[in-house]
């Protein structure tokens, strides 16, 4: 029982030891899975960001007119005028350079009998940049939609209770397109723009301008199709790195895939034999002759025996030194 007991200690050891392993790597990936997710969605997110333009923008206008002259019969003293800035905040610019948007007004008039009499009028803007320089100015006409006398009593007497409730009034709301396709200058974009309504009898409840963009191309897809290229975006970023990341760690941890060629000198084995097989002849060679030498008297034996076994090492180092390279 003693041995079983310690393999099974051996084995539980071991199996603990592999499961903690297994959850530290587990965790690493997780971690490491994690951060590559929540950098894919930063990167796409300031993608987003930096290239998608505002969808639409709209800002009251408030007109003002001369008030330093005798008016009568409804006239105002001038031109009803308008200065209307083009930035968010006072400094970021509402239009994108390059991309077009459509810009219109719209008036919110009522069915007064001066309006009716009024008939068509004239809306002139014009849009300037930071040095008060005009990149485009456009003027467009307009009027009230026509009603005859029947249907404004039919829709005054079916109405009724809501006009004299207040929930509804007696007013139209006119859309004039200033600019269809407009688009501004890199080098020179509009950051505001004056509206003038060419006309002295005109009445007005309010004022909107309104900036709406139409994409296209990739713009037109991430408007449309918010959620599916979110997806797409973020897959592709999270590829992309999880890529990078893998190739990194071959490089760096195992070594990489295609390592540096390294210049190394390979002797081949048997060329060494050879060589340690002829060093021992001449060794034996040597001793031979030291043997026979010391039988028969000679002048310098210590010499010659010792000048023989530096040219032995001598020409056996000279052979070493001609291994070939590979």
């Amino acid at each position: 029982m003693g041995p079983l007991l310690l393999w099974l200690q051996d084995v539980a050891a071991v199996t603990l030891l592999r499961a903690r392993r297994t959850l530290l790597r587990a965790a690493i990936l997780f971690c490491v899975l994690v951060l590559l997710l929540w950098v894919s969605i930063f990167l796409y997110g300031s993608f987003y960001y930096s290239y998608m333009p505002s969808v639409s923008f709209s800002t009251p206008v408030h007109f003002f007119y001369r008030t330093d002259c005798d008016a009568s019969d409804s006239v105002l003293c001038s031109f009803p005028m308008a200065n209307v800035s083009l930035l968010k905040n006072g400094r970021d610019q509402v239009m994108m350079s390059g991309q077009a948007y459509r810009i219109s007004l719209e008036l919110e008039m009522p069915e007064s009998p001066v309006n009716e009499q009024l008939g068509m009028f004239m809306v002139k803007m014009s849009c300037y940049t930071t040095d008060g320089t005009v990149v485009q100015s456009v003027s467009r006409s307009t009027m009230l939609h026509y009603r005859s006398n029947l249907l404004q009593t039919m829709s005054t007497l079916l109405f009724s209770p809501l006009l004299l409730t207040g929930v509804s009034e007696q007013k139209q709301l006119i859309e004039v397109e200033l600019l269809p396709d407009f688009k501004s200058d890199f080098y020179q974009p509009a950051v505001g723009a004056v509206i003038e309504i060419q006309s002295r009898k005109v009445q007005i409840y309010s004022a909107q301008l309104r900036i709406h963009a139409f994409f296209t191309g990739i713009r037109y897809l991430l408007h449309n199709f918010p959620v599916m290229s979110a997806i797409v975006g973020v897959a592709s970023n999270f590829t992309f790195l999880s890529v990078i990341l893998l190739f990194s760690y071959l490089q760096f941890i195992w070594g990489g895939l295609y390592p540096p060629d390294q210049v190394r000198v390979k002797v081949r084995p048997s060329v060494m034999m050879g060589d340690s097989t002829r060093l021992q002849q001449r060794r034996e060679e040597a001793r031979k002759r030291m043997h026979s030498s010391a039988s028969t008297p000679s002048k310098k034996p210590q010499s010659l025996t010792h000048d023989h076994f530096n040219q032995t090492d001598q020409s056996l180092l000279c052979n070493s030194s001609t291994v070939p390279q590979s």
